[in-house]
């Protein structure tokens, strides 16, 4: 269950919760990848209630899935209330921004072209 000390990372074949993973610090954003590629990365991240992420744009999509709490994410100036167990997909070069609306964890899937690199 604990992650190989060069690079944080998961170890492969073993089970892990991901509310262990990364905890919620007051007034800040933690983040752990948990998995990366060629084709994209994994990273799970906790937010403090309050905490956001101004908007930007990535050259390619995410895919967000909330594990606990509740995220507003704004994409393209349309606000979702996202919650637990609840995904949207962040599309390639629109932007986006999110804020906690409570304490919570989210995973962002960045899924790269294949030949892009990381």
């Amino acid at each position: 269950m604990m992650s190989d000390s060069r690079n944080n990372m998961l170890d492969v074949s073993t089970v892990a919760a991901l509310i262990d993973l990364v905890a919620v610090a007051p007034a800040a954003i933690v983040s752990r990848v948990l998995a990366r590629t060629t084709g994209g990365s994994v990273t799970l991240f906790a937010f403090a209630a309050g905490q956001e992420l101004s908007e930007h744009t990535a050259p390619f999509d995410a895919l967000v899935q909330v594990v606990d709490g509740r995220l507003e994410i704004t994409i393209a100036g349309k606000p979702l209330s996202v919650g637990p167990s609840e995904v949207v997909v962040m599309p390639a070069n629109v932007p986006h921004a999110l804020r906690a609306t409570e304490d919570s964890r989210m995973i962002l899937t960045m899924l790269r072209e294949v030949g892009e690199g990381v």
